[in-house]
């Protein structure tokens, strides 16, 4: 159902602090926290500062109201042209199943499509999980392709529940300017892969869509959308599937399954998305699952088991294929004791130099385990029999443990020679990098501590000037924190600080929801729409 342009369309007028100018700049936010890297950094923005971002002179703008809970991070093109007008457009997905195209100046609905079947709806949470509920749509983050098609492409996955009871996963492509299906669009999501274990037949394993949900965000990488799936909650039987599909006809063109031969290892990495390097290798964590640790003469699991490990695929050829990983020694008995590595998300750093003037081409990443693990991305460091890591650098114990009632489930940033965490029970952390290597230990954290999920922190900066760590605070009442990136211990803004002027209500369950920074303006999912901060007297 197509809602474009109409007075229906558009939501009251919000507040007087909504913008009318016309549209300025040239941001653009496509993919999850910012690019393939999901450094989490916007270096373009210019009108949010180190100095105006305060009580004082920036809060809560107003809300774009959706028909669901938002989970996906909002994304944003500048000057789309829509019914003959340039707009600046934030895109937000629900798990009521709709997109929406929002102004981003005047907050007025341009557009708003359900990607439902007919007689369809949300799925309701499978087996009672409680991770996503009370309806499962469109949770993991979609991306955009503004060159495809004759407008530009928002490819997004939903799940939903036909009338026969049946689910269902698909990929849609919606036109930017219009939301209309793209030719080809929707395919709908199956896959078989060899292999005896979970829900296996005759030498194949079968993906079944009703124990599945895509949560990690989209990846588009040389002209293929990469899907990760996850189980709902642990409920067997599932395994670890990664597929890929043409972004020009939605044709499914690779699959790979972590777990063939086992059990569990879902991607799931709380919402994050899979990450790419210049050379089109994909990497990514896998949840607790069976590891075979029976290695064969390349030093990988003989059964093509990789459960709870950080595994890089090379997509040479157009094929999936693990080209290197890495795994802890005490890897099966973590995944025993559910402190999983694939809880978190994992993010590649820029070319870092030693100084010795060797370069480095690294990936961090941490779990429930409290390490912080480095990896070389050109030798992961596979797994070590003998008790010990053989990886880059392992910074052990910097982060709250989740049998100490903490853990990871959220992602880092990057900014400027630094990556920030944000584990539960734990304060946001700066690291900072020096001769390609992390601090033992933080260089500065924030005052204040983040109860269950913890945070996935975003950056904004202009260059590397006016550096801003932004991080949300679930309750019941949610909390914005705006950093200086330079030391984290000194917070700029948070969204109590006015009293109830800039409060606003949090998703139930905030693990997923990332905030995302555009063109002067914070946008925040939550259960009801994407809350708008920005400077109230621009």
């Amino acid at each position: 159902m197509l809602c474009l342009l109409s007075s229906a369309c558009r939501g009251p007028e919000l507040s007087s602090r909504v913008a009318t100018t016309a549209p300025n700049g040239s941001a653009a936010v496509l993919t999850y926290h910012n690019d393939n890297g999901r450094t989490g950094q916007n270096l373009g923005e210019t009108i949010l500062t180190t100095a105006n971002v305060n009580s004082t002179n920036f809060g809560k703008m107003g809300l774009l109201s959706t028909d669901g809970l938002v989970d996906a991070e909002p994304l944003y093109v500048s000057s789309l042209t829509i019914g003959s007008t340039a707009h600046n457009v934030v895109f937000v997905a629900t798990e009521h199943d709709s997109v929406y195209a929002f102004d981003a100046g005047t907050f007025s609905q341009l557009w708003k499509v359900s990607v439902l079947g007919a007689n369809e709806t949300a799925s309701d949470p499978v087996g009672g999980c409680g991770q996503v509920a009370p309806e499962i749509g469109i949770t993991s983050t979609p991306v955009i392709d503004p060159k495809a098609g004759a407008h530009g492409t928002i490819f997004v996955v939903a799940m939903s529940k036909d009338a026969s009871g049946n689910y269902h996963q698909r990929l849609h492509a919606l036109d930017l300017a219009a939301g209309t299906e793209q030719t080809g669009s929707p395919t709908e999501v199956a896959a078989t892969y060899a292999g005896t274990g979970d829900n296996s037949s005759n030498g194949q394993v079968v993906f079944d869509p009703k124990q599945y949900e895509e949560r990690v965000g989209l990846l588009l990488l040389n002209g293929a959308i990469y899907t990760g799936w996850t189980s709902h909650c642990d409920a067997r039987p599932y395994t670890g599937w990664i597929m890929g599909y043409s972004e020009s006809t939605l044709k499914q063109t690779s699959v790979i399954n972590m777990t063939p031969n086992g059990s569990e290892g879902a991607i799931w990495m709380s919402g994050a998305g899979l990450a790419a390097d210049s050379s089109n290798n994909i990497y990514f964590l896998v949840a607790n699952g069976t590891f075979d640790g029976t290695l064969n003469g390349s030093g990988q699991p003989a059964s093509g088991d990789y459960g709870n490990a950080f595994v890089k695929l090379s997509t040479s050829g157009g094929n999936l294929a693990v080209a290197d990983y890495f795994t802890m020694f005490d890897t099966s008995t973590e995944s025993g004791d559910d402190e999983d590595l694939g809880s978190g998300g994992g993010l590649l750093l820029p070319n870092l130099q030693d100084n010795s003037g060797n370069t480095w081409q690294l990936a961090v990443g941490a779990g429930k385990d409290g390490n912080i693990y480095v990896v070389n991305r050109n030798m992961m460091g596979g797994m070590q029999i003998k008790q010990d890591n053989q990886i880059y650098q392992e910074l052990d114990g910097q982060l709250t443990q989740f049998q100490n009632g903490g853990g990871v489930w959220s992602m880092p940033a990057y900014f400027n020679n630094a990556v920030y965490y944000g584990a539960v029970g734990d304060s946001v952390k700066a690291f900072t990098i020096s001769s390609a290597k992390l601090s033992a230990s933080p260089a500065s954290h924030s005052g204040n501590t983040f109860g269950y999920p913890g945070t996935t922190p975003s950056v904004s900066a202009n260059g590397t000037a006016s550096g801003i760590v932004w991080a949300i605070e679930n309750g019941s009442t949610g909390v914005l924190h705006a950093y200086d990136a330079t030391n984290v211990a000194t917070e700029l803004y948070n969204s109590n600080l006015a009293g109830t002027r800039d409060q606003f209500a949090t998703t139930s369950n905030c693990k997923f929801v990332t905030p995302m920074i555009a063109n002067g303006k914070v946008f925040v999912g939550t259960a009801t729409g994407v809350v708008v901060f920005g400077l109230l007297n621009p």
